[in-house]
């Protein structure tokens, strides 16, 4: 999957049969705040945006940042995959 980091749109994109599918994120210190999910009308392939998280989650662990999620789907992303608690920041449980 190919993966986009538009930084003038603060957001990480990617296709999905010809419509865009992004995350939006905003960075304070060594931190980056993932805010909502972009998807287009009638979206329903959790597994592809199971895919996308994780490849964002590489890209954190890449640029050594820790991930504050606020969009509930990308909190239960990190309930459904337990490896990627270690990109939390301290004091944050989920």
């Amino acid at each position: 999957m190919e993966i986009k980091d538009n930084t003038f749109s603060r957001q990480f994109e990617t296709q999905f049969e010809g419509k865009l599918v992004a995350v939006e994120y905003s960075f304070q210190e060594k931190k980056i705040f993932l805010t909502k999910i972009n998807l287009p009308d009638h979206f329903e392939n959790d597994e592809f945006i199971n895919d996308f998280l994780k490849d964002i989650m590489a890209i954190a662990e890449e640029r050594k940042l820790k991930v504050v999620p606020i969009h509930p789907k990308i909190a239960a992303f990190f309930k459904k995959n337990p490896i990627y608690r270690e990109l939390l920041p301290p004091g944050i449980r989920i």
